[in-house]
């Protein structure tokens, strides 16, 4: 592998997909203050036994890299819910990665081919199965620059063990996170963050439902337009 390089991605707008099943984390939501949430957290577990579950293991967040107020769990959640059933390229269980790209169609085609495995596996019926919400922020931030010539081996299509380690190595060392292309995508970028204060806190967008045939995700519908969108490779 050739030398890592590091470089600024400075972003008016990243693009992230996200399940509509998952609504925001109150808790996140309503402190302002990051200092405080480990003592109401505590508080108010102690009188639901469901919060510590819907706030996740927030000691994987180091507390100066922790963000608060409105739409703050967009960006903390993926650091807090973290189980090595769930991993992906650059995130290995043990600690999370917040995914963006740098264009809608590109966060498109990356949760599509997760989306298409997921049904595949399950035996789906073909219909229109799942809601996404769209996110949109920006990020202005250095990182590891893997987006070059010289990386094939942790690009490649289901096997992320070369990935996952290596993203282990670059946190290990203070890296923010990776830039990389999109491996779904021709030309686009994405990156990787690891940790929630290296991006903006998003705002939402549109709302999309995918379309499952039986053996591809075929269509998507605009939920704010209605209209519906073919999807090709």
């Amino acid at each position: 592998m050739v030398d890592v390089p590091i470089s600024t991605i400075k972003w008016s707008e990243y693009f992230r997909l996200i399940n509509s099943a998952y609504p925001p984390i109150d808790l996140f939501e309503d402190i302002a203050d990051p200092a405080d949430w480990m003592l109401l957290g505590a508080a108010e577990s102690r009188s639901n036994a469901r919060i510590a579950e819907t706030i996740g293991n927030i000691d994987l967040i180091p507390p100066e890299r922790r963000v608060g107020g409105a739409g703050s769990s967009y960006v903390m959640a993926p650091f807090t819910h973290v189980s090595e059933d769930k991993t992906g390229r650059f995130h290995d269980g043990t600690f999370g990665a917040f995914y963006a790209a740098d264009s809608f169609e590109t966060a498109l085609f990356e949760t599509i081919h997760h989306m298409q495995k997921f049904y595949s596996e399950t035996n789906q019926s073909a219909g229109w199965l799942s809601d996404f919400r769209e996110l949109i922020g920006q990020i202005d931030a250095i990182m590891t620059d893997i987006a070059g010539e010289g990386f094939d081996e942790l690009m490649n299509e289901n096997d992320y063990s070369a990935s996952q380690a290596f993203a282990r190595d670059m946190k290990s060392k203070g890296s923010n996170g990776i830039i990389y292309r999109s491996v779904r995508n021709q030309g686009g970028i994405c990156f990787a963050a690891f940790y929630p204060d290296v991006m903006s806190i998003p705002g939402q967008g549109r709302h999309v439902r995918y379309h499952w045939n039986g053996s591809c995700v075929n269509m998507i519908k605009d939920l704010n337009t209605n209209q519906i969108f073919k999807v090709e490779d």
